[in-house]
């Protein structure tokens, strides 16, 4: 299967099906030293940075709305490393956003803090699928966007509303599914409770809230996935 997706659009997704293969990653195996090398200079520049675990793709496919693929278990080291080879590496990056929609239907977004490898970046608070987010091996997408809301913002998803299905855009960065959670709060409350989380953490990972009121209120540091992300969502994307 490799990787067969669309490209550069958004399309809806009524099942993501990615299984959690055991074995190393090729990309892995065939760059052991320059991952090590490499994550010398990366803590050297940044000692902030933690060597966890997150997964990468080593095939993915969309057919009949579906995601179908397979992903490996790697250190961050070995994404760290992808990052910069990610070209005809035989892996590519998937990830999750929950769309926070406010009761104004504003967005909320996050800025990264400075210790981060994303410092200053605007996007939905999310992070890479870890091992932790797969079932039997299957992975739990749901899971991965409330833990990582939590984690983030200290908001609890659990019980927000929740957008019928997924969707999903794949470019030459990575793929990011999504989907909406609407909170009742309007913006700006949301936005305050996150703002006095952030105060109390002693690292947050977040900067603070941005929030996002129409599709040509862009704020400065968004990521490029971003932009058709919110134009959908303000067009009234289904």
């Amino acid at each position: 299967m490799s990787f067969d997706l669309p490209r550069n659009v958004i399309f809806p997704v009524d099942v993501v099906d990615v299984r959690l293969d055991p074995r190393p990653h090729p990309f892995a195996l065939a760059n052991e030293q320059a991952i090590a090398d490499n994550w010398r200079r990366e803590i050297s520049a940044n000692p902030a940075l933690f060597d966890g675990t997150v997964v990468l793709l080593s095939e993915l496919g969309y057919r009949d709305n579906r995601l179908v693929g397979r992903c490996h278990a790697v250190n961050y080291a070995t994404f760290m490393l992808w990052r910069k080879r990610r070209e005809n590496s035989g892996a590519e990056h998937a990830y999750a956003h929950a769309m926070l929609v406010a009761g104004d239907n504003a967005l909320v977004a996050i800025r990264m803090a400075a210790h981060t490898v994303n410092a200053g970046r605007v996007y939905f608070a999310a992070g890479s699928f870890e091992p932790i987010d797969f079932r039997d091996g299957l992975v739990d997408v749901d899971f991965n966007m409330i833990r990582e809301v939590g984690e983030e913002t200290g908001l609890d998803l659990s019980v927000a509303e929740r957008g019928k299905r997924y969707h999903a855009m794949s470019t030459s960065s990575g793929t990011v599914i999504f989907r909406r959670y609407r909170k009742t709060a309007s913006a700006d409350e949301i936005a305050s409770r996150i703002s006095a989380f952030v105060a109390t953490e002693e690292q947050p990972e977040i900067e603070g809230p941005v929030i996002i009121r129409d599709a040509a209120d862009l704020p400065e540091g968004l990521m490029g996935h971003m932009k058709p992300l919110i134009e959908w969502h303000f067009a009234g994307g289904d």
